[in-house]
């Protein structure tokens, strides 16, 4: 996996240390393994990222940021890939998680029509919200552990190609 190109992409140290919402980790942030760009730092950021951003609760980003600095995951990275769930693609990606998780229990869809209240989330958790949040469940797994490895055999193979293209001495 090119290091450079993730270099770019990343937020600034300073930015994420200074956010109000992580303010709560202290001192875990200055932890110099938190930002090191390396296979497992990175896949483990992948991994943690794309778990959270199917999980539908508020504070995703701080959530994600927890588990980094248990599982010293890259942190910037992992806040940064819980924004694939972003207000243009949450409806895209929650329906798809209802689908998966309408198959699972073998049940019917349900038509539903969505109401930005408190009124509607409430009565939607005894209709649509179990297959709703084992479709998330399921999703978030698989898309976490497939994250994984597919960033571990990325980097294997630009490394391996990198190395295979240097000259022979």
């Amino acid at each position: 996996m090119p290091k450079k190109i993730i270099k770019r992409m990343m937020p600034d140290h300073q930015t994420i240390k200074e956010n109000k919402y992580l303010k709560i980790f202290g001192n875990l942030l200055h932890n110099a393994n938190l930002w090191h760009l390396n296979r497992h730092s990175v896949a483990k950021a992948f991994a943690v990222g794309l778990f959270f951003a199917f999980i539908p609760v508020p504070f995703q980003m701080v959530l994600a940021a927890g588990l980094a600095i248990i599982v010293h995951a890259n942190l910037p990275l992992s806040i940064a890939l819980v924004w694939i769930t972003n207000p243009l693609t949450m409806p895209f990606i929650f329906y798809a998680c209802y689908l998966v998780g309408t198959w699972i229990l073998a049940v019917p869809e349900q038509d539903f029509a969505f109401q930005a209240s408190w009124q509607w989330v409430l009565d939607s958790l005894s209709t649509i919200g179990p297959a709703f949040l084992v479709g998330c469940g399921v999703l978030a797994v698989i898309f976490s552990i497939l994250g994984y490895f597919v960033i571990q055999a990325m980097w294997r193979y630009q490394t391996i190609k990198a190395w295979k293209s240097r000259p022979h001495r």
